[in-house]
């Protein structure tokens, strides 16, 4: 049972989950929403993301990614000048101007998104508006026109494919009636995750599979009451109410981190597309093997080692759940910038009991927790990170979770690498300095 604590109030009625919640209201230490261009514009392969934005925008962007300007990667930053901000210059026209470079530039580009910031939200730009008036111009006929904000005020930066995606649900087209049933997985996953997945479920014989987002705009899946919905991310709450919205079925399994994440997220399809229990207990078998081996072989560095988890990018108690379960290891405290129940439901069920698990953030009395603690491995964003390793923690950057493909039974041993290499960067530290 869980006793929910609030900082201001008494105790309040226990609640279903498992473990003790902490709900923290304070200072923070997180990305903003438009770090998930990074993987948004490398799935989306006719895509160009434009952010209105300052100079703070356009480093974080060129930085966080790691390409220079000059590679011309498709995003960028229309950036947001002191006269745009006196008034001397109309933004609206300096936004027009910017388009029609990038439409003439990149001829090949089939959508264009208006992503909004911090600085665009504080002077109340509207892009909904330009998004629908760059639409309605003849001379753009061929590309498609979205628009979201990306910006970091009280958001964490996975919230920006949620938004991306939820501005995409909007735009996709109805489905006729009587259409067939159909398998949609939302949420951004590689390209060989993707393929992996989409090869068992033809091989289970569900052949009718949409991703969201797509490879390429210009091949919008349909949405309806025929529409089954299998959450790849965590994260996707607005995504996934607009998508219920418009008639589609969402399935609530544990999310595909490890061998039994992937086959409960599996199973899950399988169940409400009516596939016998015997074929997909064969089809899913060889995978199976495959990630325990490999998980295995990671338990006998991981087990018994303790684990904090800042509250970053919302996979935190998806992660726990298959540390824990699957690689032996301890988790003290799990932290979320905000808990979906309803999505984390079966995550939350799988979570060790004495287990402190605390939605959104007060990093001072966090950091306060984690000293008493003094846990084997934190994973925290990368604003903590390098403090932490001057005090002798080991770190996980949590960004790293998100950029990897981790998603999948043949990506169950990358998970687990990528908490195996700090605890081994760590001994190595000590040894040399013994």
């Amino acid at each position: 049972m869980t006793t929910v604590l609030d900082r201001t109030t008494s105790p309040a009625t226990p609640s279903t989950s498992p473990a003790p919640l902490l709900r923290e209201r304070g200072q923070r230490e997180v990305f903003c929403g438009l770090t998930s261009i990074i993987w948004l514009h490398r799935k989306l392969q006719d895509a160009f993301f434009l952010i209105v934005g300052s100079r703070t925008c356009a480093h974080l962007m060129q930085s966080a990614a790691g390409v220079m300007i000059f590679a011309e990667p498709r995003f960028a930053t229309a950036i947001i000048e002191d006269r745009d901000l006196a008034g001397m210059a109309d933004l609206h026209d300096e936004l027009d101007r910017i388009v029609a470079r990038v439409v003439a530039r990149r001829p090949e580009i089939r959508m264009i998104v208006l992503v909004g910031s911090c600085p665009s939200e504080v002077i109340k730009l509207d892009l909904s508006k330009a998004a629908e008036r760059l639409q309605a111009r003849g001379q753009y006929a061929g590309v498609r026109f979205l628009t979201y904000t990306g910006s970091g005020i009280e958001t964490t930066f996975t919230e920006g494919e949620d938004r991306f995606l939820a501005s995409l649900v909007t735009a996709l087209p109805a489905q006729e009636q009587n259409a067939k049933p159909r398998l949609l997985v939302a949420g951004c996953l590689a390209d060989v995750v993707e393929d992996q997945f989409r090869r068992i479920f033809t091989a289970l014989g569900i052949e009718q599979v949409d991703f969201l987002p797509m490879r390429e705009s210009t091949v919008m899946p349909s949405v309806g009451p025929s529409t089954t919905v299998l959450l790849a991310q965590p994260y996707l709450t607005e995504t996934a109410r607009l998508l219920q919205s418009r008639g589609c079925q969402l399935l609530h399994p544990l999310f595909p981190l490890g061998e039994e994440g992937t086959t409960a997220w599996l199973r899950a399809a399988a169940d409400a597309f009516g596939v016998d229990p015997g074929r997909f207990e064969a089809i899913t078998r060889p995978g199976r093997d495959r990630a325990r081996i490999a998980m295995t072989r990671a338990r006998s560095e991981l087990e018994g080692k303790s684990l904090f988890l800042f509250p970053d990018s919302q996979l935190e108690p998806a992660l726990a759940r298959v540390l824990s379960r699957e690689a032996g290891m301890v988790p003290l405290e799990v932290g979320t910038p905000f808990l979906n129940r309803l999505h984390l439901s079966s995550e939350l069920d799988l979570l060790p009991s004495d287990v402190t698990l605390s939605e959104g953030q007060d990093v001072d009395r966090q950091l306060d927790r984690l000293r008493d603690a003094a846990p084997d491995l934190t994973v925290c964003g990368m604003g903590l990170a390098n403090p932490l390793e001057a005090e002798g923690f080991a770190t996980k950057w949590s960004i790293e979770l998100v950029f990897t493909p981790i998603q999948g039974y043949d990506q169950a041993g990358d998970l687990a690498e990528l908490f195996m290499r700090p605890l081994r960067r760590r001994a190595l530290l000590q040894t040399g300095r013994a």
